[in-house]
């Protein structure tokens, strides 16, 4: 995987005001952490970790820093304004060349189903694997050309490449072909006899009621 390198400034201002001026200048507040350092509070060029988040576990390298060296970081969490879709924070994880990370990559389908029935019931969309922090792959691809009624791929079925292995048990079901389910209509009849009764007639029914009170008490 290709590093993307970003330059990273520390800051220095906390707390919400500190974040929303860092913000207007264009960058994000972010933090990284890992293999036991302190956690250190960064800003980051927003237009420029945008495009590198459009990878999934995109590999940054983070340029800048205290001391004029730079490390490698992985995105851990992304937070964003859930109105506008711009970047509110970033959380990243300190790596290191060689080391074993778990990450979820994307499972990318390709490819028709036969015709007939059935129907694509996608169960997982990414699956944990294990691989270098270096060469994480980003995704594993799928091709369902043909699949029937009935056919299943499940984790063991997956083709990954070389040095990653699975994070989850071998029968775990990515996605299988499933009868399409058809919505069967009430019928009109069943409908009716289920319906409340309407106000009119609930009306007429207590007038009637109370004149055949009245009939037998003149009786009387």
């Amino acid at each position: 995987m290709p590093e993307v390198k970003i330059a990273a400034e520390t800051r220095t201002e906390f707390g919400k005001g500190a974040a929303r001026r860092t913000r207007r200048e264009g960058r994000v507040p972010a933090v990284l952490y890992g293999h036991g350092t302190e956690t250190r509070h960064l800003s980051l060029p927003g237009h420029d970790l945008m495009l590198a988040l459009k990878t999934p576990n995109v590999l940054l390298r983070l340029e800048g820093l205290k001391g004029g060296g730079s490390d490698l970081a992985l995105p851990k969490a992304v937070q964003r304004d859930p109105v506008k879709g711009f970047l509110e924070h970033v959380d990243l994880i300190l790596v290191r060349r060689g080391e074993k990370v778990t990450v979820d990559v994307p499972i990318r389908v390709s490819g028709d189903i036969a015709p007939g029935d059935g129907m694509l019931n996608q169960l997982l969309v990414q699956i944990p694997v294990e691989a270098d922090a270096t060469n994480i792959p980003q995704g594993i691809d799928v091709d369902v050309e043909g699949m029937e009624l009935g056919q299943a791929v499940h984790a063991s079925d997956l083709k990954l490449p070389p040095g990653i292995t699975l994070q989850v048990e071998p029968d775990t079901l990515v996605l299988h072909v499933i009868a399409q389910q058809v919505a069967e209509e009430p019928e009109e009849e069943e409908a009716a006899e289920g319906a409340p009764e309407a106000p009119e007639a609930l009306a007429e029914t207590a007038a009637g009621s109370g004149q055949g009170s009245e009939g037998q008490e003149q009786a009387g």
